[in-house]
């Protein structure tokens, strides 16, 4: 099983505030569904409530400290290791989010889609991760302008851990 980490974070390192995305980039959005579909999706429940509903097209797995959470669509889980092994003889599970579920998985995942909007946000939940500099090499990158629809310019990065 490969494992997969994808964000989209600000210049300053922001990926949330109010447990929203502080941008709407339309493009994202679609470069977000084309690499999660198919694909199982684990995230963290604050995560799952900012987007409101399950995922068509993909198992939604929620991370929760709640042991009587249920979920209508989604699959609960209690720790990250629980979500892990259930998914273990997939080709590629993604981790969609939020900050603590990227801390606690960065170390073990295999690659990273990255959307880098040219701007900086307030917030208050942030992608730090220094290791991008020595761990991991850069292995694709697409750069785009800002147009009608999306009004900030932003690049695709793709990530793979050193060998």
């Amino acid at each position: 099983m490969k494992l997969s980490l994808i964000v989209a974070k600000s210049k300053n390192n922001v990926i949330g505030k109010n447990n929203q995305m502080p941008w709407h980039l339309p493009a994202d959005l679609k470069h977000f569904k084309q690499i999660t579909m198919g694909k199982p999706i684990i995230m963290g429940r604050k995560t799952f409530d900012s987007i409101g509903k399950p995922l068509p097209g993909r198992r939604n797995m929620i991370i929760s400290r709640d042991t009587k959470l249920s979920i209508a669509g989604c699959d609960v889980f209690h720790g990250i290791d629980d979500a892990l092994k259930a998914v273990k003889n997939e080709p590629e599970v993604m981790i969609i989010g939020g900050a603590n579920l990227y801390e606690q998985t960065l170390a073990r995942a295999h690659c990273i889609y990255l959307t880098l909007i040219d701007a900086e946000f307030e917030g208050d939940t942030f992608f730090l991760a220094p290791e991008l500099n020595k761990e991991w090499q850069l292995v694709s990158e697409e750069k785009f302008p800002a147009d009608d629809k999306n009004l900030f310019s932003y690049a695709f990065q793709v990530y793979k851990k050193s060998e």
